[in-house]
């Protein structure tokens, strides 16, 4: 987990300094405080997933933008080759496949049985596109409640509150695609 929080913490560091911001005014964006910020540049903390988002929205900047490598011609990716990013006691773990690029990004998720997970609103442009590759999902937008299977996929505004949860006794995984439309 050390060398994912160092490559999150130098791609804040970098994102920060291009936007010209201090960590004082980092903070006030992004309603992180300022000593946790210092410690996620420096590789010492590891973020919570609502953490990064709350950071990725207070920044304008995608989600996977913190785990960012450099670019090659092409890329194979296989989840057993990235470090997840880990959420409700480690029931949920977010591979980032590929980060954002094009002004999307793709994750693979795994829910273990009982996990729910409450995203935070997300900025008005993106929108989330999630398909059921293995077990049950159940997402709930504001008060509908949508039950996806195996092959089932869901388009919807991220800009609202949402939640995911796995309700069965198996395991559930999906992919997650964030488009991030400009204005």
């Amino acid at each position: 987990m050390k060398e994912l929080s160092l490559l999150i913490g130098k791609n804040l560091r970098s994102i920060r300094k291009s936007q010209n911001l201090s960590l004082d005014e980092t903070s006030i964006v992004t309603g992180v405080s300022k000593p946790m910020l210092g410690q996620i540049e420096r590789g010492t903390s590891n973020p919570t997933v609502i953490t990064l988002w709350k950071i990725a929205t207070g920044l304008k900047v995608p989600f996977s933008e913190f785990m960012k490598e450099p670019q090659f011609d092409y890329q194979f990716v296989s989840p057993i080759d990235i470090e997840p990013i880990m959420e409700c006691d480690e029931n949920m773990k977010i591979y980032t496949m590929f980060p954002y690029n094009n002004n999307f990004e793709i994750l693979y998720v795994d829910l273990e049985p009982g996990c729910i997970h409450i995203s935070p609103k997300h900025p008005n442009e993106v929108e989330e596109y999630i398909f059921v590759i293995e077990g049950s999902l159940n997402v709930q937008i504001e008060k509908e409640c949508i039950i996806l299977k195996k092959g089932e996929a869901l388009r919807f505004r991220a800009n609202i509150g949402h939640q995911y949860s796995n309700l069965e006794d198996i395991r559930c995984r999906f992919q997650n695609i964030n488009v991030y439309h400009k204005d």
